[in-house]
């Protein structure tokens, strides 16, 4: 599924969520579970049914793991791509299943070959078929080999035998539709070029930790297997992204109007010890409900959701058959007028004609039923010059689209808990129900597999693991961690912050939903009372009542971009700052969620004024008992306290001694791009944060635009150029020691990160202001959240109550890397459905760290996220940098939420340009408006602070 718990593209400008708790991003209560073991759980286990299979010995081919590690001495140590030092034994032995399937490859070489198609075409649909055309052809010399052969679909082809040269086949394209060729059919070559024969022994010796074969390149072979592998599900399915496949018959869910969730199979092969593996997952992702679009037209008026409509018909493809014959294209626009309205110059017809009298005409035995109450269809082109108008009962929408707009925060919650199945579910899916919908079953083994000499071993990876003691932690006073967790009730900050002066700021809408009457409401009076003791008794010192001030905004109908209502909330705060001075921090009370108010305050006041701001959405705290208010309370505290610059726990020392035994900067680095409903050309989004403290709790954050969809960091120099001065600031020293987190980087990026951002931090080293030469030691940890790994107990005694792996469980053998240094880390609770691991890398690596001060000194720092009871998912430094990069959206939000917007002077100039010369235009205007926009970025005042958080 899409990727629901990093939020990213999907509710921008929403309201940050909770930790990253359980799976798919689900946080949940403070829940202490019972002690007992390394990771919590009770100490019975968990009932028998929940485990998937139950218990196994560890695969015969890793035996030899230990003796791989040892003849890692003989290899010189090279920072850049390090080679694993030895495996971690820290932690209580466990055996757990993986989603990875050995794959069974002939001796035989695999012979790689180029397409070329004359003449060209760049039109991917075009392409695809193309080839599904290739497939059939019957042209001798090539007829004999179509079934050993698997390809993209677009310029790459495998055979299992060596095909004869030079070979070029002849295709007449005719539509999917269509009876088959005519007279008037293209013809198009293929030619198809010999580049070379990957040789599966190399591969083999890679596999077994040959030394010698350590810089063999085994991506082309391995991605020839996984075109092999993927031809069954690309013939029978829908790809969704990349080895994301989709069947029909599969479970279905209504999502919204017009839009199912599906399920899916994720499968790519991967590099193992002594093994090729298949990696086989359970996805998810939207779909089209397929129908007639006049009836789903007819079901968004009846629902009165016109711009849902719009949003609806974004990237959806329909076919038509009033031509004689299938034919599909894209909606360009839903036009604002009828058949019988809607005109357009006909030289066949002689000049102006409605689109009704012209079906008419052109094809009588056509009856339009809605020539008068439903919207006519654009279906030209997106450089076409002329409109190509179709009525929408005429317009059908096929089975297998999936929905590319930006779902909303009901329909992405609804999504995850429609995925959110107990592990053992997920198991029985992929052993059920995945393997012969992908062709992986001896019963389902066909062609290609069986032709290459493939097969899939039917039985998951049994692999070893451990699972790591949690950290000892204090507030005021050490309390005890139990399944990941830890309850505050009654506890004090371990460094409580201090509150000069508050505000709080009440917004109203005219709506009728405001709870409070005005800034001396009794109910508001009491709320900002309890929320002020809780501040004091959490540890903060508090000087005194907060300012009172309410904003009633102008209504949304009069003001549907709600810049009037963020202009008032920006006088009311500035005409105050003037009169009383900047307070600590303005607490805003909104009465509801909305997409331009919560990010518009942001960028007032951390940008334009520099005040630190928290939200509170009033239906949270009014009205609730007691302990739930005071919940709320205490989450909302372990903010304030933090922004202040205050610490709310600390780690034992024994579990920060990896960092503290020489002075360390540890950073945390990401980027965020422009979701689905973004106007074309908004920038992407970077943040660099960085430790400045020896107790790794306060994390300040530099924030940068920068050129769209760019994963790599633009101005990575000055950004941590940044973050040492303010550690120097601090410290009154450099660090000697840098290791960063990097997030959000796919395993392909790996090299690019040491050729294009390692330079940049090793310039910022030499250009931070200092008195003699300074290079202190880098280590480059990549953290990987979109991987399709996953882990079962054997045993209960190794589960929690859902039948998850517990909180510490860490893997690096089985289906780790052969010679790279990488783990796969759960620190945090599985809340719900199948807890996911992160995967981490070492990219590059100076400090020489071993495997269990890595492994465990991560595990611990998972326990030190300022805003959670809990350790959490991901690294904090990397969390921290995610957080920053989603505030940073609330900057752009303008531009990142465009399909939202009913008017709004940025989005002005969408939709203009017709030729391809005028978007890229149209996209650097949108992306100088979006930097102007960004302005200076964050307000010097914060910059030194988590402002974020």
């Amino acid at each position: 599924m899409s990727n629901p718990s990093r939020g990213r593209g999907n509710t921008q400008g929403g309201y940050p969520g909770g930790p990253r708790g359980g799976a798919s991003g689900f946080s949940g209560g403070r829940g202490s579970g019972s002690r007992g073991g390394y990771g919590g759980g009770s100490r019975g286990g968990v009932p028998g049914d929940l485990i998937f299979r139950g218990p196994a010995s560890v695969d015969q081919r890793l035996a030899t793991l230990d003796q791989l590690v040892s003849s890692f001495n003989k290899l010189t140590f090279e920072p850049e791509r390090p080679h694993r030092p030895g495996f971690g034994t820290f932690g209580r032995p466990i055996t757990l299943r993986a989603n990875f399937f050995p794959v069974k490859l002939s001796k035989g070489p695999i012979y790689d070959y180029h397409v070329e198609i004359t003449p060209s075409t760049d039109i991917k649909r075009i392409r695809a078929r193309l080839f599904e055309l290739l497939e059939q052809s019957s042209q001798q010399g090539w007829k004999q080999f179509a079934p050993f052969v698997a390809h993209d679909s677009s310029q790459r082809l495998v055979s299992a035998k060596r095909l004869p040269q030079p070979l070029d086949v002849q295709v007449q394209y005719y539509e999917e539709g269509e009876a088959g060729p005519s007279a008037r059919s293209k013809t198009y070559t293929f030619a198809i070029i010999h580049t070379t024969d990957l040789d599966v022994a190399q591969l083999t010796k890679y596999l077994s930790g040959n030394l010698e074969s350590r810089d063999y390149d085994v991506q082309p072979l391995v991605s020839a297997v996984n075109l092999v592998l993927q031809t069954h599900a690309t013939r029978t399915g829908v790809r969704v992204g990349k080895n994301r496949y989709f069947f029909p018959s599969q479970e279905r869910f209504e999502l919204a109007l017009g839009v199912d969730a599906v399920k899916g199979f994720f499968t790519s092969a991967r590099p193992a010890y002594n093994a090729l593996m298949v990696n086989v997952g359970v996805c998810m992702t939207a779909f089209y409900k397929p129908g007639n679009l006049a009836d789903a037209i007819m079901a968004f008026q009846r629902s009165s959701d016109g711009a849902m409509l719009q949003r609806f018909t974004q990237k959806l493809k329909v076919t038509t058959r009033h031509l004689g014959y299938k034919q599909k294209k894209p909606i360009k626009k839903i036009m604002p007028t009828t058949a019988r309205r809607t005109t357009f110059h006909c030289e066949e017809y002689h000049g102006k004609i409605s689109v009704e009298e012209y079906f008419k005409r052109k094809y009588p035995h056509i009856t339009l039923r809605h020539a008068d109450d439903l919207p006519v269809i654009d279906i030209s082109g997106p450089n076409s010059k002329f409109s190509i108008y179709v009525p929408a009962e005429l317009c059908e929408i096929e089975s297998g689209q999936p929905f590319r707009g930006r779902l909303n925060e009901k329909e992405t919650s609804n999504m995850i808990r429609f995925a959110c199945n107990p592990p053992k579910v997920n198991a029985d899916a992929i052993i059920e129900r995945g393997l012969p919908t992908l062709g992986f079953t001896p019963e389902t083994l066909g062609s290609p597999l069986s032709s290459f000499g493939i097969a899939v071993d039917n039985n998951m990876a049994v692999v070893p693991a451990r699972e790591l003691p949690p950290p000892r932690l204090s507030y005021e006073k050490p309390l005890n961690v139990s399944n990941g967790s830890w309850n505050i009730l009654d506890v004090k900050f371990h460094n409580g912050g201090a509150i000069k002066s508050w505000w709080v700021l009440v917004v109203r809408e005219k709506d009728g939903r405001s709870v409070f009457s005005g800034a001396d409401d009794p109910i508001l009076t009491n709320l900002w009372r309890s929320f002020g003791e809780k501040c004091r008794n959490s540890g903060m010192s508090l000087g005194s009542q907060p300012v009172k001030l309410a904003q009633s905004l102008i209504l949304r109908a009069d003001d549907p971009s709600r810049q009037q209502a963020l202009d008032s909330i920006r006088q009311k705060i500035k005409e105050n700052i003037s009169e009383r001075g900047k307070p600590s921090f303005i607490l805003v009370l909104l009465s509801r969620r909305d997409n331009y108010i919560y990010p518009g305050i942001k960028w007032i006041c951390d940008v334009e004024l520099g005040v630190h701001t928290i939200h509170m959405l009033t239906d949270k705290v009014v009205g609730k008992d007691s302990n739930k208010q005071d919940q709320y309370f205490s989450n909302v505290a372990l903010k304030v306290n933090t922004k202040l610059g205050g610490i709310n726990h600390v780690l034992d020392p024994d579990s920060l001694k990896w960092l503290t035994k020489a002075k360390t900067m540890v950073v945390g680095m990401d980027v965020t791009h422009p979701g689905p409903g973004s106007i074309e050309g908004t920038p992407s989004i970077a943040a660099v944060v960085a430790s400045v403290d020896s107790s790794f709790v306060q994390f300040p954050a530099s924030l940068r635009c920068q050129e769209t969809k760019k994963e790599m960091i633009t101005d990575l120099t000055a950004m941590m150029i940044d973050r040492l001065k303010i550690y120097a600031e601090k410290n009154q020293t450099l660090p000697d020691r840098v290791f960063v987190y990097r997030d959000g980087v796919s395993e392909g990026q790996f090299n690019t990160v040491l050729e294009e951002e390692l330079p940049k931090i090793l310039d910022a080293f030499k250009r931070v202001p200092q008195r003699k030469p300074y290079r202190p030691l880098l280590t480059i940890i990549i953290c990987g959240k979109r991987h399709h790994a996953k882990f079962w107990p054997t045993d209960s005694q190794f589960a929690d109550r859902n039948g998850n792996t517990r909180p510490g469980t860490v893997v690096d053998r089985g289906v780790t890397s052969v010679f790279d240094f990488d783990f796969y880390l759960q620190a945090h609770a599985g809340l719900q459905g199948h807890v996911k691991a992160t995967h981490y890398t070492v990219v590059y690596d100076e400090n020489r760290l071993g495997a269990d001060e890595l492994q465990q000194g991560t595990h611990t720092a998972s326990y030190l996220y300022a805003r959670a009871t809990k350790a959490v998912s991901l690294v904090p430094a990397a969390y921290y940098a995610d957080l920053a990069c989603e505030r940073g959206r609330c900057y752009l939000n303008d531009f990142l939420s465009a399909d939202d917007k009913v008017s709004s002077s940025v989005v002005s100039g969408k939709g203009k340009g017709r030729g391809k010369a005028d978007k890229e235009e149209e996209k650097i205007r949108v992306f100088e408006e979006a930097k102007k926009a960004w302005g200076e970025g964050v307000h010097p005042d914060l910059r030194a602070s988590m402002f974020y958080i």
